[in-house]
């Protein structure tokens, strides 16, 4: 998804955003809760620090010291409450927002104070902690530096003629800053710094890649450029490459670089000394996302679907079979499943690598897949409807939206043993996962032989345990159906060592009835009936 961000200065960032989550997360049903402050706007940014989780919004900072269970607006003394960064240091809290500097607070956010002695641009849009120095990147002002956790700044721009700073990248005491005038290094904490631009041919400088010593730098209509020396030189590495290319995404998989561009995709095998454009069977040109999994790289197209590349790029197989919509805006990789949701055709799984696709919607009732998050057979979707899961690898779906009251769900993801949801216009909201999936414990007491205990308590409302023994090591699937005999949540799918186990079982999401559960492990297949009752 492409989109252009209007600063307060009336200047413009084109973005490429993607989002590409694979969350470890499993099934069934009870409650969101919402874990944003009274505002309930759009979260610009987090911070975490310990058991502590903040919140930038444009309504100020808020805290969660319980997981997002509940959050408390905590602006005292925030003058300006648009929030566009934060950062921790220690015990130390900074806040960088639009227009009012930098704010610390050093009692978890209980107080703030503006700390911008000397600084001389307030619109604060980057934060980066290195040790005991604390940078901020502004807008138009450049970069400044305090080393006495922000009772003091001082410009740390001498050399940065661009003052406007698209991106920071630290590499142990080298500090790297790309600016639409180029690339900027500095090697003593940023007092001052050297526009390292020898050899950029192409000074608009989109993004910067630290691999070991080589600095990578993807700009638009440029091409990359390597430099081998912390920035002192450059060498514009662009042999193969089309002319005026504009390279959108850089992904490093040990000595193989791939380029993401309008032109396709470029593979260099030697540090960018040379490219080699790997579009054979690439119908759609326009590469906005790279994703490398093991020795299989997956391109997302403008309107072109998916492609796949089992050696390297060297050919690409559109892997559309099935797909009948080509408009994806997510991909999730898990073992030999590939999930690809799409605007307006739902979700589609692969079990082969992407040769062939499934349409897995059933129950799926709104189709705009923006996010996936899987783990195993559990998988959730975030969608312009809600959030959804599935048990079963996607044959059915259930939503579980209850609490939700944004139901139009940008990002999901994982945090211990919570699931966060991102909407538009609506804050975050936190769901524990204990709430929907299996959760089970392990003894190493071996048994002599396979067995499938009476769930306790039961009847139950809305959690029950249910034990098993496993003698030998064998591969265990632990299903619930209804009294239809509909599956409604795998509980167990995976090789087990041999050991009791017992599996919380969460019906917060079902209607009372009799349900059933089966253990089928080895040539061993047991069913047993429990109640729900509510």
């Amino acid at each position: 998804m492409r989109t252009t961000l209007q600063t307060e200065g009336g200047h413009q960032l084109k973005v490429l955003i993607f989002f590409f989550m694979l969350g470890m997360i499993n099934p069934l049903h009870a409650q969101w809760v919402q874990t944003n402050g009274p505002y309930g706007g759009a979260v610009a940014c987090f911070a975490v620090s310990d058991t502590n989780i903040f919140a930038g919004t444009l309504g100020g900072v808020f805290l969660s010291t319980n997981n997002g269970t509940s959050w408390t607006q905590v602006n005292n003394g925030l003058t300006n409450i648009v929030v566009l960064s934060l950062a921790v240091s220690g015990t130390n809290i900074f806040a960088g927002t639009d227009g009012g500097g930098v704010f610390l607070s050093t009692n978890n956010g209980t107080s703030w104070t503006q700390v911008n002695n000397g600084l001389t641009n307030t619109y604060v849009q980057a934060i980066a902690v290195s040790g005991t120095n604390i940078f901020a990147g502004t807008t138009d002002g450049g970069v400044f530096l305090s080393t006495n956790n922000g009772r003091s700044w001082s410009p740390v721009s001498n050399g940065l003629t661009d003052s406007f700073v698209t991106a920071l990248a630290v590499s142990g005491p080298n500090i790297f800053a790309g600016t639409g005038g180029g690339v900027f290094l500095s090697t003593n904490n940023g007092t001052s710094w050297t526009q390292v631009n020898n050899g950029l041919t192409n000074i608009v400088v989109l993004s910067l890649a630290v691999s070991g010593t080589n600095i990578f730098a993807g700009t638009d209509g440029g091409g990359v450029s390597l430099s081998t020396n912390n920035g002192t030189s450059w060498t514009e590495v662009n042999n193969g490459f089309l002319q005026n290319t504009v390279v959108w995404s850089l992904a490093v998989s040990g000595a193989n670089i791939f380029a993401g561009t309008w032109g396709g995709v470029f593979l260099s095998t030697n540090n960018g000394t040379s490219w080699t454009q790997v579009n054979n069977g690439l119908t759609s040109a326009d590469v906005s996302f790279l994703a490398v999994s093991g020795t299989s790289i997956f391109a997302r197209t403008e309107y072109g679907g998916v492609f796949l590349s089992t050696n390297n790029g060297t050919s690409w197989t559109q892997v559309n079979n099935g797909l009948t919509n080509a408009n994806v805006w997510s991909l999730a990789v898990s073992g030999t499943n590939i999930f690809a949701g799409t605007w307006g055709g739902g979700v589609f799984l692969s079990t082969n690598n992407g040769a062939t696709w499934t349409q897995v919607n059933n129950g799926l009732t709104n189709t705009i897949v923006l996010s996936l998050a899987v783990s195993g057979t559990n998988i959730f979707a975030g969608s312009a409807g809600g959030v959804f899961l599935s048990t079963n690898n996607g044959t059915s779906w259930t939503q579980v939206n209850n609490g939700l009251k944004n139901s139009y769900v940008r990002s999901l993801a994982v945090s211990g043993t919570n699931i966060f949801a991102g909407t538009r216009g609506a804050g975050v909201w936190r769901r524990p996962l204990a709430e929907m999936i299996s959760v089970e414990s392990y003894s190493a007491d071996l048994p002599t032989d396979f067995g499938l205990e009476q769930n306790y308590p039961n009847p139950f409302n809305p959690t029950t345990n249910i034990m098993y023994t496993v003698p030998n090591r064998e591969y265990v699937n632990l299903t619930v159906y209804n009294i239809l005999g509909e599956k409604i949540a795998t509980l167990v799918d995976e090789e087990k060592a041999p050991g009791k186990y017992t599996v919380t079982f969460d019906g917060s999401g079902l209607p009372s009835g009799v349900y059933f559960y089966r253990l089928h492990a080895g040539k061993f297949n047991e069913t047993r009936e429990m109640v729900l009752v509510k």
